[in-house]
């Protein structure tokens, strides 16, 4: 074992208690009733970067949610590596359907269940693990940068890179909140879609009718909604929107029962779209209807609704822009209305895709780290998720590496019931990145 494996030894367990108690704080962005959960995470980690020594911690005001700065120098002449993740996270959803309680960690079968045990508390951990070995001193200079609107879309982010525009600089970036191809075999994303989502509102009456009186002669607006989202797809569930672009996919197999065992897609249900897995993932637009806002089952009456409200998301292929993207959807709910009726687009959030190129004698750096402490070659994919502050890091910093890593995998359940992470792969996520710096 070298030096530097030993000592990641050393400090893992420290970190892990450190992550059990930042897990343990419910830090959802999108209720504001956490803001205060938001607030300690964020106080919680800047704490951990001042023990370390950092010459500058900061939280950084964006308008927002607190992110997290902070400033290791390095030896003169050496490069400036930006150490980013997220402490916020999703809602838990059904509390009663976790098998543990989803903000208290247990350990089952050498993995850690919570929510953001993975997404992306883990990435955090990482990163904490490689300034310790290092004994906050690493061998090039760091800066930390730990946002806490991750989840919701980053809407502080252009102010944040306006307003500290210097300490957001960097010559390489390591985003530790992607996907490993598996469990053990680590993975560097190349590829991820953009994002772009709105609102449809649809409205067919003044008020509501009794559905025995006029139904069949006027539209109700719930059944109008349901024709008008089902225009988003043609019958083999490719997107039908006119104006989006689709990428080829790289000659990568994702085997069928994989994609069973991670979706839980029921017997009998079909895939949707045309192509590879991969493309249909990563290098294709997705249409979702999130959420629709409409008389619940259970105070149904029989009546005709008058109006009702969707959420539609889009994601995106590398090279498409968002704003276009934004433009043809709005475009296609209004020129698809169906029985003349009324349409209103009101627009959400919306990020770029992202290509990444690993070409250079940092990404052949960052390669042999992660080969190293995996034991296997990474593997090169795409993501079908969207992390927009990437394509912003390489608009800003021209020339500069961008290193999308994990230390999640297919299993982890991001977003979802029984959230996980890998302990094994905790540590080796933790040796690959401290190879990395020294490396560097």
């Amino acid at each position: 074992m070298t030096n530097l494996a030993w000592n990641v030894e050393r400090v893992l367990p420290s970190v892990i208690a450190d992550l059990n108690q930042l897990i343990a704080i419910p830090s959802i962005s999108s209720m504001p009733e956490h803001a205060g959960d938001l607030a300690a995470a964020s106080q919680t980690i800047a704490g951990w970067l001042r023990d370390l020594g950092a010459a500058e911690v900061k939280l950084l005001d964006g308008g927002g949610k607190p992110a997290v700065w902070a400033d290791f120098p390095g030896p003169i002449g050496s490069p400036t590596v930006l150490l980013y993740a997220h402490y916020d996270v999703q809602p838990i959803g059904d509390a009663t359907a976790w098998t543990s309680p989803a903000f208290e960690p247990d350990v089952r079968d050498g993995r850690l269940y919570a929510r953001g045990s993975a997404d992306d508390k883990g990435g955090i951990a990482v990163h904490l693990a490689a300034l310790r070995v290092f004994g906050g001193q690493p061998p090039v200079h760091v800066k930390v940068f730990i946002e806490g609107e991750e989840e919701i879309g980053s809407p502080s982010m252009p102010t944040l890179l306006e307003k500290y525009a210097a300490e957001l600089v960097a010559d390489v970036f390591v985003i530790a909140d992607s996907v490993n191809w598996e469990a053990g075999k680590p993975s560097f994303t190349t590829t991820l879609r953009g994002l772009a989502d709105c609102e449809v509102t649809v409205s067919t009456l003044e008020q509501g009718l009794h559905s025995g009186q006029f139904g069949g002669v006027v539209p109700d607006a719930l059944t109008a909604l349901c024709r008008l989202l089902a225009t988003l797809h043609d019958d083999a569930g490719n997107v039908a929107i006119p104006g989006l672009v689709s990428q080829p996919g790289p000659d990568l197999e994702y085997p069928a029962d994989r994609l069973q065992e991670e979706t839980g897609l029921l017997p009998g249900v079909q895939q949707i779209g045309d192509g590879s897995v991969v493309e249909r993932m990563w290098f294709k637009p997705a249409a979702s209807v999130l959420a629709i806002d409409a008389t619940p089952v259970a105070a149904a009456s029989n009546t005709l609704v008058p109006s009702a409200r969707a959420k539609v998301s889009l994601r995106l292929a590398p090279g498409q822009d968002p704003d276009e993207a934004a433009a043809a959807l709005e475009k296609h709910l209004k020129d698809n209305a169906p029985w003349g009726a009324k349409i209103e687009v009101s627009g959400g959030q919306s990020g770029a895709p992202s290509t990444i190129s690993l070409a250079d004698e940092r990404a052949a750096a960052a390669r042999a780290a992660f080969r190293e402490a995996f034991g296997v070659e990474p593997v090169e994919m795409g993501c079908g998720g969207s992390i927009p502050i990437v394509a912003e890091f390489a608009d800003r910093n021209p020339g500069a590496l961008v290193l999308v890593t994990a230390v999640t995998d297919p299993n982890s359940r991001m977003h979802g019931i029984d959230e996980s992470l890998d302990l094994a792969d905790l540590g080796k996520a933790a040796l690959a990145e401290t190879l990395l710096l020294s490396k560097l």
